[in-house]
């Protein structure tokens, strides 16, 4: 391990044990509520029951390996962004480098004091006040008394919880929480600062706060590891970028190498989920007309289409709607549509295209989202999320009619073309 590596992980691999029953001939998982919780209380007090041949040759055990032989270092000052989709091992790896769970095989080495913000109200007591979990987590993280006295006045400000400092914060909302355990992970100085995607949680103006708040921690020399879908974010915040696909590290680099290795793979529907038991997984994606060339810049003078292939395999009853939403480079949304008028889309293989219109979108770098949701009489699930999936930039090849001689950036999302009328007056 060099002097200047600070994170050092060797061939790690990290196993989970998923048990299926099987029960009066119905596939896995299909039990009734009762018994599920008949199945609970025989597994709390097992000791009392004497399981019978034919009951435990109905249960079987399925190894899922959510990573697989993954290595990396990380050197001191470094931002890691860790990129990949949902279900391919990101917050496993996180929470192994937390120590919040053990590798099955392989080895981690870590120098130096690691805050971690992986979940909503990780590392808090509900029962305590802000202000007490404030100094239990400086105790956790190694801290005295009287150094988190010293930080405690800008952590309360940064999180912008003066009014509720002394409620339980089992009382707090998603918000709340979020604001003050990343103040607190952030302030305390820790050497390796390690976030997932809970930063979402907060609002537009607590995000950049969070995201101005790294940046300097990095310029003092400590460690960031970043987990998120906002690729904006991962492009200006990170020096380097690990993709992870079906538990493997897939490539490792420049942020803009790495995220462009991400959206081909997405192109070319070779990206694994690392997961087979979503109702709903991504097959391919991409921009214009034929997925074998998809486009990386759209003028802003034609209509293009962005066009995208799932797969529906569990229905449950349930009508399953595509949609997209389209960012601005800095994470701002452009817009949010979806399909209409869809009926009886269950199982199976399904292609679903939205043209966008000409003159509608300003200059400038975007991304897609892409989501299906599946709608019952009475709800919905989000069966497939799938944030920054593909990325286009906006090109103004044609000059826009309403420029005339000015030649600068027009401010905006969108500069579309509407109806005026001018008309003079007496």
């Amino acid at each position: 391990m060099a002097s200047d590596t600070v994170i050092h992980v060797e061939n790690v691999a990290k196993r989970y044990l998923i048990q299926h029953q099987a029960t009066g001939g119905k596939r896995a998982g299909g039990k009734m509520l009762s018994e599920r919780l008949q199945a609970s209380s025989k597994a709390l007090f097992g000791r009392f029951f004497k399981r019978s041949q034919t009951e435990s040759s109905s249960s079987t055990t399925e190894e899922f390996w959510a990573l697989k032989d993954v290595s990396f270092d990380v050197r001191r000052g470094e931002v890691l962004g860790i990129v990949g989709r949902n279900g391919a091992g990101k917050s496993t790896l996180l929470k192994l480098l937390s120590r919040i769970t053990e590798p099955t095989r392989g080895e981690i080495r870590i120098k130096g004091r690691v805050a971690s913000l992986l979940e909503v109200g990780t590392g808090f007591h509900p029962e305590l006040t802000g202000r007490e979990n404030v100094f239990l987590n400086g105790a956790i993280l190694g801290m005295s008394r009287e150094q988190i006295r010293t930080k405690f006045d800008e952590i309360i400000v940064f999180a912008e919880i003066e009014k509720f400092l002394d409620t339980p914060v089992k009382y707090y909302s998603s918000g709340m929480y979020v604001r003050l355990a990343f103040a607190v992970a952030a302030h305390l100085e820790p050497d390796i600062l390690i976030v997932d995607e809970v930063l979402a949680v907060g609002d537009m103006a607590f995000q950049k706060k969070c995201l101005a708040k790294m940046e300097a921690t990095t310029q003092q020399g400590r460690t960031v590891l970043l987990v998120s879908h906002n690729m904006p974010t991962v492009l200006s915040l990170c020096t380097r970028a690990v993709l992870l696909s079906g538990g493997v590290v897939a490539a490792d680099g420049a942020p803009s190498a790495v995220l462009e290795s991400y959206q081909s793979a997405y192109r070319e529907g070779s990206l694994s989920s690392g997961s087979a038991r979503s109702d709903c997984r991504l097959l391919r994606a991409w921009i214009g007309a034929d997925s074998s060339t998809s486009q990386s810049s759209v003028a802003m003078s034609a209509a293009f289409d962005i066009q995208f292939e799932y797969e529906v395999l569990e229905v449950k009853g349930r009508n399953f709607v595509p949609y997209l939403q389209v960012d601005t480079e800095a994470g701002q949304c452009v817009f949010h549509v979806n399909a209409e008028d869809i009926h009886d889309a269950g199982q199976g293989h399904w292609h679903a295209s939205c043209t966008v219109p000409a003159w509608l979108l300003n200059a400038g770098s975007h991304h897609v989202t892409l989501v299906v949701v599946g709608f019952t009489a009475n709800g919905y699930d989000i069966c497939l999320h799938e944030p920054s999936a593909i990325s286009f930039t906006v090109v103004e090849t044609v000059s826009h009619p309403g420029r005339y001689a000015y030649a600068g950036h027009v401010p905006g999302a969108i500069w579309p073309r509407l109806d005026w009328k001018v008309t003079k007056v007496g």
